[in-house]
């Protein structure tokens, strides 16, 4: 990088002090550099075989698997996660690198699909007719502020954009750039290692608005992915709405994942329930997002019971620095200003908050259905560890809490087998306010996997379509091309006669393995 932005350093949660290093936002013609690198690097990168992009995500988990301790040490000094934790993400970070590698390899992904020429059909013959999902374009990538390795430089959005085949410009967060220049540099190690085209990859920096926007209007990006606030996933996505070419936004965004407390499972487990739902709020010192921020139940003994148990839980939870002194005022000023609305019940952890320490303070907020439906603040995420409970007076007050909810990642009812036949209609709505359903279970921690789906409706995410986590996501960067007539050799490999990579594929509507005759 050249020295001509404005120089900014990482911050330590822990001390309250930047770190320091210095970085330098990206410049004009950085980012112009690095978006005509990456144009220049569509084609070679679209003909390259599903071997070469699989040993090219395993060269990048081998390269970060090689810093070893130094880039979880780095993470945990820019962010406080902890070495434990951070230990973890880079395991997530590593395993969904190779994941991606195994589904390029077999190959089925593409989605083949072949309609043999029908010459004698009347009144008009069908030509042959041949489809198959391919490379989108240049995809830039934003990095998340709470996961500096599973959604950052290496994470899903990256895995995912270089799975189908793109060339990716990572924005790095600023909170954490350091630990981004560590991943950077063992990508473009992989880089280097596997004769890619130099535009395959690359770091920018940078603080300002103007220079994410800079990069998503760049000619070159075909697509975005974000993890973020609400703010500024949406400034990405009316940016790349108003280009000449509009071009997709896969942002994930502001999410309270509410928590449907039935009659059955409060009285067989309130305090147990509390227990676990109050470690899943203040996981990560509640900054996941999917962080349960809300908990609706049916008013009575066995709520009054998990309400209480829960309190006691933030009563004696203690503070812990959060990843950046930005992030820890915002909780706090959102909390306060909830805690102040009339009708408001209020607890938080005995112990103070250290502001020098960039500490989120543990809290509880309880409500009646009728407060929480009259004021936003309410129903919006309160991004912290924190929680509200809202009390609802009949079956209908949870109804329309549940009609009221914006979309959202996950959805989450605690209940027995009688519960769930008792609200198959709550059920029903929550299919349409969320992306993931679980029962008798917590929202916090997504499973790397095949069937995941981490994406909902708006305002969690700008299209609820897709998942950035799992394998699925490959899909947000790849689009069908379909070859009409085309002799065989001039074919993809995946959509020649002899099936020569003997993938999955719809011929003639069945899937099958096998060869088409020629």
């Amino acid at each position: 990088m050249d020295q001509e932005g404005k120089s900014f350093s990482g911050y330590n949660p822990r001390t309250g002090s930047p770190t320091s290093r210095q970085f330098y936002e990206a410049s004009a013609a950085e980012i112009e550099r690095a978006a005509r690198m990456a144009g220049e690097a569509v084609l070679p990168m679209q003909h390259l075989p599903a071997e070469k992009i699989a040993g090219f995500l395993e060269a990048i988990r081998s390269e970060i698997l090689g810093l070893g301790d130094e880039l979880v040490q780095q993470a945990d000094e820019e962010t406080a996660l902890g070495l434990d934790r951070l230990r973890g993400e880079r395991d997530r970070t590593c395993n969904q690198l190779k994941l991606f590698a195994d589904i390029v390899r077999e190959g089925s992904w593409v989605d083949a699909r072949i309609d043999t020429a029908l010459p004698d059909r009347k009144p008009l013959p069908r030509p042959d007719i041949r489809r198959m999902l391919q490379p989108l374009g240049p995809v830039a990538v934003f990095g998340a502020s709470n996961f500096p390795l599973a959604f950052s430089v290496a994470g899903g959005d990256t895995a995912s954009a270089f799975a189908a085949g793109n060339p990716v410009i990572v924005k790095a967060h600023p909170a954490h750039p350091a630990t981004s220049e560590l991943v950077a540099e063992a990508i473009q190690r992989a880089v280097a290692k596997e004769s890619l085209p130099s535009g395959t990859f690359s770091l920018l920096h940078g603080i300002r608005p103007e220079t994410s926007i800079a990069l998503v209007t760049r000619p070159e990006i075909q697509a975005v992915g974000f993890t973020g606030s609400t703010r500024a996933g949406r400034a990405l996505f009316d940016a790349a709405a108003k280009r000449e070419q509009p071009i997709p936004v896969f942002a994930e965004m502001g999410s309270v994942n509410p928590v449907f407390l039935l009659p059955g499972a409060l009285v067989e487990r309130a305090e147990a329930t509390a227990e676990a739902l109050y470690k899943s709020v203040t996981l990560g010192v509640g900054q996941f997002c999917t962080c349960p921020g809300l908990a609706i139940g049916m008013a009575g003994g066995a709520l009054d019971q998990f309400t209480a148990a829960l309190k006691k839980q933030a009563e004696q939870g203690a503070p812990a620095s959060m990843l950046n002194p930005h992030i820890a005022r915002g909780f706090s000023e959102a909390f306060e200003k909830a805690a102040a609305l009339p009708g408001v019940e209020t607890t938080v952890s005995v112990k103070a908050a250290e502001e020098k320490r960039t500490e989120g303070r543990p809290g509880v907020l309880v409500a009646e259905a009728e407060t929480w439906l009259q004021h936003r603040e309410l129903r919006e995420e309160i991004f912290g560890p924190s929680t509200i409970v809202v009390r609802c007076r009949s079956r209908g007050d949870a109804m329309r809490c549940a009609e009221a909810l914006e979309g959202t990642l996950t959805a989450t009812i605690h209940g027995t087998a009688e519960d769930l036949a008792g609200y198959a209609h709550l059920v029903a709505l929550l299919r349409q306010k969320a992306g993931r359903l679980i029962f008798n279970g917590y929202p916090t921690g997504v499973e790397v996997a095949h069937a995941m789906q981490h994406g909902g409706p708006y305002p969690s995410t700008t299209d609820a379509r897709f998942t950035s986590v799992g394998t699925a996501a490959i899909y947000r960067f790849a689009r069908p091309v379909c070859f009409q007539g085309f002799p065989d050799s001039a074919l993809p490999p995946e959509l020649q006669n002899a099936n020569p990579r003997g993938i999955w594929r719809m011929v003639n509507g069945q899937w099958t393995k096998d060869a088409v005759a020629g």
